[in-house]
């Protein structure tokens, strides 16, 4: 079971700390969010060069990396071109050669987010190339689908990734709702709901899925980012589930052990990371940076020598 100091703890295996702050980090860690996972995504208005990408997948395996530590949470990451840059064609291609690069990072735990946003033919034609990319280095894929025509775009993705002979139990469709759902379980795939207030999934209507289809193959996540969103939705969710009456084991699996056995496939992301942590230590720089600004650094007496 779970639990940390009779806290549960909490994997938000999807959200965009790069545009969250400090004091989310800290609410989070408080809230039992033990370990993350974000996904590479688009910034808000279109990259125009291939080293806005490069310096962006670096910040997610180096500084964004350190920057949760600081606060004892792990951070991993997915990194891939996503949908909608896909379509500035001549830039995609410089995006997919550098892939590879950052792939085999140590805390990179899958491709991602890949799939469709207006299901135009430049989309398909990257998703495609990152499926395959991940059929040969046997890597997990986390699929973001398109927000528009959900239904259709959902399984549109679900049949390329399969006709590409990918294994659907290392497949994460996200973004899920009531309406597609029950297609991708019943074609193996894990079901990933995002928690967005007052749109998408809220996690009253997340409570009753658990309850309609079970925690198999399920997962929960914030998808927090630059918009209207909440770093706090999984714990949120948890205890909501908690109170509706559903077992505590159908809450952890779906709040956490879920993620952990899909995400952790290569390896990567091991929950010795958190239940044997190093301590935090904010008097660490990294490329002589801090997160503190003037504050004293909070540091572990484990972390004292």
């Amino acid at each position: 079971m779970m639990i940390m100091e009779d806290k549960m703890m909490i994997i938000d295996p999807h959200v965009h700390m790069t545009s969250r702050t400090t004091d989310d980090y800290e609410a989070m860690a408080a809230a039992g969010v033990v370990a993350i996972i974000e996904p590479s995504f688009w910034m808000g208005q279109p990259r125009t060069q291939v080293g806005s990408f490069q310096d962006y997948f670096s910040s997610l395996v180096g500084w964004e990396r350190f920057r949760a530590s600081q606060f004892g949470i792990q951070h991993y990451c997915t990194i891939g071109l996503n949908s909608k840059e896909a379509n500035n064609e001549a830039l995609a291609e410089e995006v997919i050669e550098l892939l590879p690069l950052y792939l085999h990072k140590e805390n990179v735990v899958a491709i991602g987010e890949i799939g469709y946003d207006d299901q135009t033919p430049a989309e398909d034609k990257y998703f495609r190339m990152q499926l395959e990319m991940a059929k040969e280095l046997d890597m997990v894929v986390q699929v973001h689908t398109p927000h528009r025509d959900k239904k259709a775009g959902t399984i549109k993705s679900m049949e390329v990734c399969l006709e590409h002979g990918l294994d659907p139990s290392k497949v994460i469709i996200d973004h899920n709702n009531e309406e597609t759902v029950k297609d991708v379980l019943d074609r193996g795939f894990v079901a990933a709901f995002t928690i967005y207030p007052k749109t998408k999934m809220g996690n009253e209507r997340m409570v009753e899925v658990v309850k309609k289809f079970g925690s198999t193959n399920i997962i929960v996540d914030s998808s927090a980012d630059w918009g209207v969103s909440d770093p706090l939705a999984v714990p949120k969710t948890a205890s909501l589930m908690l109170k509706r009456g559903i077992a505590k084991e159908d809450v952890v699996k779906t709040c956490y052990q879920n993620a952990l056995d899909v995400f952790g496939y290569n390896g990567k992301m091991k929950e010795e990371d958190w239940l044997n942590p190093k301590g935090i230590n904010q008097a660490q720089l990294f490329n002589d940076n801090s997160v503190l600004r003037g504050q004293e650094p909070r540091v572990d007496a484990d972390q004292i020598k």
